[in-house]
Protein backbone atom coordinates (compact mmCIF):
# COMPACT_ATOMS: atom_id res chain seq x y z
CA UNK A 1 0.00 0.00 0.00
CA UNK A 2 2.80 2.34 0.84
CA UNK A 3 4.51 1.74 -2.52
CA UNK A 4 1.29 2.36 -4.43
CA UNK A 5 0.74 5.67 -2.65
CA UNK A 6 4.30 6.73 -3.37
CA UNK A 7 3.93 5.88 -7.09
CA UNK A 8 0.65 7.86 -7.35
CA UNK A 9 2.22 10.90 -5.67
CA UNK A 10 5.22 10.74 -7.98
CA UNK A 11 3.04 10.52 -11.08
CA UNK A 12 1.00 13.57 -9.94
CA UNK A 13 4.13 15.60 -9.32
CA UNK A 14 5.53 14.60 -12.70
CA UNK A 15 2.31 15.65 -14.42
CA UNK A 16 2.35 19.06 -12.63
CA UNK A 17 5.98 19.56 -13.60
CA UNK A 18 5.19 18.95 -17.27
CA UNK A 19 2.25 21.36 -17.12
CA UNK A 20 4.42 24.06 -15.54
CA UNK A 21 7.12 23.62 -18.16
CA UNK A 22 4.52 23.85 -20.94
CA UNK A 23 3.10 27.07 -19.52
CA UNK A 24 6.58 28.53 -19.21
CA UNK A 25 7.36 27.66 -22.83
CA UNK A 26 4.11 29.28 -23.98
CA UNK A 27 4.91 32.49 -22.04
CA UNK A 28 8.40 32.63 -23.56
CA UNK A 29 6.94 32.22 -27.06
CA UNK A 30 4.42 35.03 -26.43
CA UNK A 31 7.16 37.36 -25.11
CA UNK A 32 9.36 36.68 -28.17
CA UNK A 33 6.51 37.39 -30.60
CA UNK A 34 5.63 40.66 -28.83
CA UNK A 35 9.26 41.74 -28.90
CA UNK A 36 9.50 41.01 -32.64
CA UNK A 37 6.31 43.00 -33.34
CA UNK A 38 7.59 45.94 -31.32
CA UNK A 39 10.83 46.02 -33.27
CA UNK A 40 8.98 45.83 -36.57
CA UNK A 41 6.68 48.72 -35.53
CA UNK A 42 9.60 51.03 -34.60
CA UNK A 43 11.75 51.47 -37.71
CA UNK A 44 13.75 54.26 -36.04
CA UNK A 45 15.51 51.67 -33.87
CA UNK A 46 16.50 49.64 -36.94
CA UNK A 47 17.79 52.79 -38.63
CA UNK A 48 19.85 53.65 -35.57
CA UNK A 49 21.25 50.13 -35.39
CA UNK A 50 22.04 50.12 -39.11
CA UNK A 51 23.84 53.45 -38.83
CA UNK A 52 25.65 52.29 -35.71
CA UNK A 53 27.10 48.87 -36.54
CA UNK A 54 29.65 48.99 -33.73
CA UNK A 55 26.90 48.80 -31.17
CA UNK A 56 27.32 52.25 -29.66
CA UNK A 57 24.34 53.52 -27.66
CA UNK A 58 22.65 56.65 -28.84
CA UNK A 59 20.07 58.59 -26.85
CA UNK A 60 16.84 59.29 -28.62
CA UNK A 61 15.48 62.71 -27.68
CA UNK A 62 11.77 62.94 -27.05
CA UNK A 63 10.45 65.70 -29.30
CA UNK A 64 7.63 67.73 -27.69
CA UNK A 65 5.45 69.83 -29.91
CA UNK A 66 4.78 73.33 -28.52
CA UNK A 67 1.35 74.70 -29.26
CA UNK A 68 0.00 78.19 -28.91
CA UNK A 69 -2.36 78.80 -26.00
CA UNK A 70 -4.89 80.37 -28.38
CA UNK A 71 -5.38 76.91 -29.93
CA UNK A 72 -7.09 75.86 -26.71
CA UNK A 73 -9.44 78.84 -26.66
CA UNK A 74 -12.68 79.15 -28.56
CA UNK A 75 -11.91 82.58 -29.98
CA UNK A 76 -9.14 84.12 -32.01
CA UNK A 77 -9.38 87.83 -31.17
CA UNK A 78 -11.70 90.58 -29.97
CA UNK A 79 -12.14 93.74 -32.01
CA UNK A 80 -14.87 96.10 -33.24
CA UNK A 81 -17.11 95.09 -30.30
CA UNK A 82 -17.14 91.49 -31.59
CA UNK A 83 -15.62 88.17 -30.54
CA UNK A 84 -14.14 86.51 -33.63
CA UNK A 85 -13.74 82.75 -33.53
CA UNK A 86 -11.05 80.77 -35.31
CA UNK A 87 -10.67 81.27 -39.04
CA UNK A 88 -13.60 83.72 -38.97
CA UNK A 89 -15.95 80.79 -38.48
CA UNK A 90 -18.32 82.79 -36.27
CA UNK A 91 -18.75 86.39 -35.09
CA UNK A 92 -20.32 87.10 -31.70
CA UNK A 93 -21.79 90.25 -30.17
CA UNK A 94 -22.94 90.39 -26.54
CA UNK A 95 -25.74 92.46 -24.99
CA UNK A 96 -25.65 93.09 -21.24
CA UNK A 97 -29.06 93.23 -19.54
CA UNK A 98 -30.07 94.68 -16.21
CA UNK A 99 -32.40 92.51 -14.19
CA UNK A 100 -35.76 93.55 -12.72
CA UNK A 101 -37.24 92.75 -9.29
CA UNK A 102 -39.94 90.41 -10.58
CA UNK A 103 -40.91 89.13 -7.11
CA UNK A 104 -41.58 92.66 -5.82
CA UNK A 105 -43.95 93.53 -8.67
CA UNK A 106 -47.70 93.54 -8.55
CA UNK A 107 -49.80 91.10 -10.55
CA UNK A 108 -50.43 93.59 -13.34
CA UNK A 109 -46.72 94.42 -13.62
CA UNK A 110 -45.79 90.72 -13.71
CA UNK A 111 -48.30 90.13 -16.50
CA UNK A 112 -46.84 93.04 -18.48
CA UNK A 113 -43.33 91.65 -18.07
CA UNK A 114 -44.43 88.18 -19.20
CA UNK A 115 -46.21 89.58 -22.25
CA UNK A 116 -43.13 91.63 -23.13
CA UNK A 117 -40.94 88.54 -22.83
CA UNK A 118 -43.31 86.57 -25.07
CA UNK A 119 -43.09 89.38 -27.62
CA UNK A 120 -39.30 89.20 -27.36
CA UNK A 121 -39.33 85.44 -28.04
CA UNK A 122 -41.75 85.78 -30.96
CA UNK A 123 -39.58 88.38 -32.68
CA UNK A 124 -36.47 86.20 -32.65
CA UNK A 125 -35.40 85.01 -36.09
CA UNK A 126 -31.93 83.82 -35.17
CA UNK A 127 -30.37 81.72 -32.37
CA UNK A 128 -29.27 83.36 -29.13
CA UNK A 129 -27.71 82.19 -25.88
CA UNK A 130 -28.46 83.41 -22.35
CA UNK A 131 -25.39 83.65 -20.15
CA UNK A 132 -25.24 84.50 -16.43
CA UNK A 133 -21.91 85.34 -14.80
CA UNK A 134 -21.41 85.64 -11.05
CA UNK A 135 -18.68 88.00 -9.95
CA UNK A 136 -17.18 89.12 -6.68
CA UNK A 137 -17.67 92.84 -6.29
CA UNK A 138 -14.30 94.60 -6.69
CA UNK A 139 -14.13 97.70 -4.52
CA UNK A 140 -10.52 98.50 -5.42
CA UNK A 141 -11.41 101.08 -8.07
CA UNK A 142 -13.86 102.78 -5.69
CA UNK A 143 -11.23 102.90 -2.94
CA UNK A 144 -8.66 104.44 -5.30
CA UNK A 145 -11.19 107.06 -6.42
CA UNK A 146 -12.00 107.91 -2.78
CA UNK A 147 -8.28 108.23 -1.96
CA UNK A 148 -7.66 110.59 -4.86
CA UNK A 149 -10.59 112.76 -3.80
CA UNK A 150 -9.49 112.81 -0.14
CA UNK A 151 -5.94 113.71 -1.22
CA UNK A 152 -7.31 116.69 -3.14
CA UNK A 153 -9.42 117.75 -0.14
CA UNK A 154 -6.35 117.54 2.10
CA UNK A 155 -4.34 119.73 -0.29
CA UNK A 156 -7.13 122.35 -0.33
CA UNK A 157 -7.30 122.22 3.46
CA UNK A 158 -3.56 122.84 3.85
CA UNK A 159 -3.74 125.74 1.41
CA UNK A 160 -6.61 127.36 3.32
CA UNK A 161 -4.76 126.92 6.61
CA UNK A 162 -1.75 128.70 5.13
CA UNK A 163 -3.96 131.52 3.89
CA UNK A 164 -5.57 131.83 7.33
CA UNK A 165 -2.15 132.09 9.02
CA UNK A 166 -1.15 134.84 6.59
CA UNK A 167 -4.41 136.68 7.29
CA UNK A 168 -3.80 136.50 11.05
CA UNK A 169 -0.32 137.98 10.67
CA UNK A 170 -1.43 140.74 8.32
CA UNK A 171 -3.55 143.76 9.28
CA UNK A 172 -5.18 144.19 5.91
CA UNK A 173 -8.10 141.83 6.65
CA UNK A 174 -11.15 142.46 8.80
CA UNK A 175 -12.47 140.17 11.51
CA UNK A 176 -15.33 139.20 9.23
CA UNK A 177 -12.90 137.93 6.59
CA UNK A 178 -11.00 135.95 9.21
CA UNK A 179 -14.17 134.36 10.58
CA UNK A 180 -15.27 133.45 7.06
CA UNK A 181 -11.94 131.74 6.37
CA UNK A 182 -12.10 129.93 9.72
CA UNK A 183 -15.57 128.65 8.81
CA UNK A 184 -14.24 127.34 5.47
CA UNK A 185 -11.35 125.58 7.25
CA UNK A 186 -13.74 123.93 9.72
CA UNK A 187 -16.01 122.75 6.92
CA UNK A 188 -13.06 121.39 4.91
CA UNK A 189 -11.68 119.61 8.00
CA UNK A 190 -15.00 117.87 8.63
CA UNK A 191 -15.15 116.81 4.97
CA UNK A 192 -11.61 115.42 5.17
CA UNK A 193 -12.38 113.39 8.30
CA UNK A 194 -15.58 112.08 6.72
CA UNK A 195 -13.66 110.99 3.61
CA UNK A 196 -11.11 109.09 5.71
CA UNK A 197 -13.91 107.25 7.52
CA UNK A 198 -15.49 106.26 4.19
CA UNK A 199 -12.16 104.85 2.96
CA UNK A 200 -11.67 102.84 6.16
CA UNK A 201 -15.20 101.38 6.01
CA UNK A 202 -14.88 100.55 2.30
CA UNK A 203 -11.53 98.80 2.85
CA UNK A 204 -13.09 96.67 5.61
CA UNK A 205 -16.00 95.83 3.34
CA UNK A 206 -13.63 94.81 0.52
CA UNK A 207 -12.16 92.08 2.75
CA UNK A 208 -15.49 90.25 2.61
CA UNK A 209 -15.34 87.90 -0.40
CA UNK A 210 -19.00 86.89 -0.08
CA UNK A 211 -20.30 90.08 -1.69
CA UNK A 212 -21.38 88.83 -5.10
CA UNK A 213 -23.21 90.26 -8.08
CA UNK A 214 -24.85 88.59 -11.07
CA UNK A 215 -24.59 89.89 -14.60
CA UNK A 216 -26.92 88.76 -17.38
CA UNK A 217 -25.90 88.59 -21.01
CA UNK A 218 -27.46 87.67 -24.36
CA UNK A 219 -24.94 86.15 -26.78
CA UNK A 220 -25.80 86.78 -30.45
CA UNK A 221 -23.87 84.80 -33.11
CA UNK A 222 -23.48 85.32 -36.83
CA UNK A 223 -22.13 82.71 -39.27
CA UNK A 224 -20.48 83.92 -42.51
CA UNK A 225 -21.56 80.61 -44.06
CA UNK A 226 -25.08 82.07 -44.22
CA UNK A 227 -23.85 84.25 -47.09
CA UNK A 228 -23.42 81.14 -49.22
CA UNK A 229 -20.92 81.08 -52.04
CA UNK A 230 -19.60 84.61 -52.50
CA UNK A 231 -16.51 86.47 -53.57
CA UNK A 232 -16.29 88.76 -50.52
CA UNK A 233 -12.90 89.21 -48.94
CA UNK A 234 -12.30 88.98 -45.19
CA UNK A 235 -12.68 92.72 -44.59
CA UNK A 236 -16.05 92.84 -46.36
CA UNK A 237 -17.29 89.76 -44.49
CA UNK A 238 -16.36 91.40 -41.19
CA UNK A 239 -18.25 94.59 -42.08
CA UNK A 240 -21.32 92.56 -43.07
CA UNK A 241 -21.11 90.59 -39.81
CA UNK A 242 -20.83 93.77 -37.75
CA UNK A 243 -23.83 95.38 -39.48
CA UNK A 244 -25.95 92.27 -39.05
CA UNK A 245 -25.00 91.77 -35.40
CA UNK A 246 -25.56 95.43 -34.57
CA UNK A 247 -29.02 95.32 -36.16
CA UNK A 248 -29.92 92.17 -34.24
CA UNK A 249 -28.62 93.60 -30.97
CA UNK A 250 -30.58 96.82 -31.33
CA UNK A 251 -33.75 94.85 -32.12
CA UNK A 252 -33.24 92.73 -28.98
CA UNK A 253 -32.65 95.83 -26.84
CA UNK A 254 -35.87 97.44 -28.14
CA UNK A 255 -37.98 94.33 -27.53
CA UNK A 256 -36.51 93.86 -24.06
CA UNK A 257 -37.54 97.42 -23.25
CA UNK A 258 -41.18 96.21 -23.26
CA UNK A 259 -40.26 94.01 -20.26
CA UNK A 260 -38.67 96.90 -18.41
CA UNK A 261 -35.21 95.44 -19.00
CA UNK A 262 -32.50 97.84 -20.12
CA UNK A 263 -29.67 96.57 -22.28
CA UNK A 264 -26.47 97.76 -23.92
CA UNK A 265 -23.95 96.36 -26.38
CA UNK A 266 -20.60 95.50 -24.79
CA UNK A 267 -17.62 97.29 -26.26
CA UNK A 268 -14.24 95.68 -26.89
CA UNK A 269 -12.88 96.40 -23.40
CA UNK A 270 -15.98 94.98 -21.73
CA UNK A 271 -15.86 91.87 -23.93
CA UNK A 272 -12.24 91.28 -22.92
CA UNK A 273 -13.23 91.63 -19.26
CA UNK A 274 -16.10 89.16 -19.79
CA UNK A 275 -13.75 86.57 -21.32
CA UNK A 276 -11.11 87.23 -18.67
CA UNK A 277 -13.62 86.52 -15.91
CA UNK A 278 -14.79 83.36 -17.68
CA UNK A 279 -11.30 81.92 -18.21
CA UNK A 280 -9.77 83.15 -14.91
CA UNK A 281 -12.57 82.74 -12.42
CA UNK A 282 -10.31 81.87 -9.48
CA UNK A 283 -7.59 84.45 -10.11
CA UNK A 284 -9.90 87.27 -11.15
CA UNK A 285 -10.79 88.07 -7.53
CA UNK A 286 -7.17 88.86 -6.62
CA UNK A 287 -5.80 89.94 -10.00
CA UNK A 288 -8.46 91.68 -12.08
CA UNK A 289 -8.32 92.82 -15.67
CA UNK A 290 -7.38 96.39 -14.69
CA UNK A 291 -4.37 95.17 -12.69
CA UNK A 292 -3.36 92.83 -15.51
CA UNK A 293 -3.40 95.66 -18.05
CA UNK A 294 -1.60 98.09 -15.75
CA UNK A 295 1.05 95.42 -15.06
CA UNK A 296 1.79 95.28 -18.83
CA UNK A 297 1.37 91.53 -19.02
CA UNK A 298 1.86 91.67 -22.79
CA UNK A 299 5.35 93.18 -22.54
CA UNK A 300 8.46 91.00 -22.56
CA UNK A 301 10.40 93.56 -20.55
CA UNK A 302 9.88 97.03 -19.20
CA UNK A 303 12.27 99.96 -19.41
CA UNK A 304 12.64 102.81 -16.97
CA UNK A 305 13.60 106.43 -17.48
CA UNK A 306 17.17 107.52 -17.04
CA UNK A 307 17.96 108.21 -13.39
CA UNK A 308 19.49 111.59 -14.23
CA UNK A 309 16.36 112.62 -16.13
CA UNK A 310 14.31 111.82 -13.06
CA UNK A 311 16.74 113.76 -10.89
CA UNK A 312 16.59 116.79 -13.19
CA UNK A 313 12.79 116.67 -13.14
CA UNK A 314 12.71 116.54 -9.34
CA UNK A 315 15.22 119.41 -9.13
CA UNK A 316 13.08 121.52 -11.48
CA UNK A 317 10.06 120.93 -9.27
CA UNK A 318 12.04 121.82 -6.14
CA UNK A 319 13.39 125.01 -7.75
CA UNK A 320 9.91 126.07 -8.81
CA UNK A 321 8.46 125.46 -5.33
CA UNK A 322 11.25 127.37 -3.60
CA UNK A 323 10.99 130.23 -6.09
CA UNK A 324 7.25 130.58 -5.45
CA UNK A 325 7.84 130.50 -1.70
CA UNK A 326 10.54 133.16 -1.96
CA UNK A 327 8.30 135.42 -4.04
CA UNK A 328 5.53 135.12 -1.46
CA UNK A 329 7.94 136.01 1.35
CA UNK A 330 9.31 139.03 -0.56
CA UNK A 331 5.83 140.29 -1.36
CA UNK A 332 4.78 140.03 2.29
CA UNK A 333 7.99 141.78 3.38
CA UNK A 334 7.47 144.66 0.93
CA UNK A 335 3.86 144.99 2.02
CA UNK A 336 4.84 145.11 5.70
CA UNK A 337 7.59 147.67 4.94
CA UNK A 338 5.16 149.94 3.09
CA UNK A 339 2.64 149.50 5.86
CA UNK A 340 5.29 150.54 8.41
CA UNK A 341 6.20 153.59 6.32
CA UNK A 342 2.56 154.60 6.14
CA UNK A 343 2.21 154.28 9.94
CA UNK A 344 5.36 156.35 10.54
CA UNK A 345 4.19 159.01 8.12
CA UNK A 346 0.82 159.12 9.86
CA UNK A 347 2.49 159.57 13.27
CA UNK A 348 4.67 162.41 11.92
CA UNK A 349 1.78 164.11 10.18
CA UNK A 350 2.01 167.41 12.15
CA UNK A 351 5.80 167.70 11.77
CA UNK A 352 5.58 167.09 8.05
CA UNK A 353 2.82 169.69 7.74
CA UNK A 354 4.95 172.28 9.59
CA UNK A 355 7.97 171.50 7.38
CA UNK A 356 5.87 171.82 4.26
CA UNK A 357 4.39 175.09 5.57
CA UNK A 358 7.90 176.50 6.20
CA UNK A 359 8.91 175.61 2.67
CA UNK A 360 5.82 177.30 1.26
CA UNK A 361 6.49 180.45 3.35
CA UNK A 362 10.13 180.59 2.24
CA UNK A 363 9.15 180.28 -1.39
CA UNK A 364 6.50 183.04 -1.13
CA UNK A 365 8.33 185.65 0.96
CA UNK A 366 8.13 188.19 -1.83
CA UNK A 367 4.35 187.98 -1.98
CA UNK A 368 3.70 187.69 1.77
CA UNK A 369 6.27 190.16 2.95
CA UNK A 370 9.51 189.59 4.81
CA UNK A 371 8.27 190.63 8.26
CA UNK A 372 5.08 188.63 8.00
CA UNK A 373 7.00 185.60 6.72
CA UNK A 374 9.45 185.74 9.67
CA UNK A 375 6.59 186.04 12.16
CA UNK A 376 4.88 183.02 10.56
CA UNK A 377 8.09 181.01 10.68
CA UNK A 378 8.60 181.90 14.36
CA UNK A 379 5.04 180.92 15.10
CA UNK A 380 5.51 177.58 13.32
CA UNK A 381 8.75 176.94 15.20
CA UNK A 382 7.09 177.83 18.47
CA UNK A 383 4.29 175.35 17.88
CA UNK A 384 6.81 172.68 16.96
CA UNK A 385 8.78 173.30 20.15
CA UNK A 386 5.64 173.12 22.30
CA UNK A 387 4.71 169.82 20.69
CA UNK A 388 8.18 168.44 21.40
CA UNK A 389 7.90 169.56 25.02
CA UNK A 390 4.52 167.89 25.33
CA UNK A 391 5.99 164.66 23.96
CA UNK A 392 8.94 164.84 26.36
CA UNK A 393 6.58 165.42 29.30
CA UNK A 394 4.51 162.44 28.23
CA UNK A 395 7.63 160.26 28.12
CA UNK A 396 8.68 161.46 31.58
CA UNK A 397 5.21 160.69 32.94
CA UNK A 398 5.45 157.17 31.51
CA UNK A 399 8.85 156.76 33.13
CA UNK A 400 7.57 157.87 36.51
CA UNK A 401 4.62 155.51 36.25
CA UNK A 402 6.96 152.61 35.49
CA UNK A 403 9.21 153.52 38.43
CA UNK A 404 6.28 153.71 40.84
CA UNK A 405 5.08 150.29 39.65
CA UNK A 406 8.51 148.79 40.22
CA UNK A 407 8.62 150.29 43.71
CA UNK A 408 5.24 148.83 44.54
CA UNK A 409 6.36 145.42 43.34
CA UNK A 410 9.55 145.73 45.39
CA UNK A 411 7.54 146.64 48.52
Amino acid sequence: MGNNNYQETGSILTTLLFIFIAILIILVIIYITLLIKRRNQNPKIQEIKASNPKGKKEIESNETKQQNIFNFMEFEKVEDNMIIQKENFKYIMVVECQGVNYDLMSGVEKTAVEEGFLQFLNTLRHPIQLYVQTRTIDLGSSINAYKERVFQIEADLNMKKQQYNEMMQSRRYTNQDKQKMLYEITKQTNLYEYGKDIIADTEKMSLNKNILSKKYYIVIPYYPSDLGSNEFDQYEVRNIAFSELYTRSQAIIRTLGACGVNGKILNTRELIELLYMAYNRDQAEDFGIDKAISAQYDKLYSTSEDIFDKKIEELDKMIEEKAVKKVVEKVERVRSRKEQEAIEKENKMDELINEMAKIIVEENKDYIGTEVAEDVLKDLEGKENTKKEVKVDAKEEKGTKKSTRTRKKAN
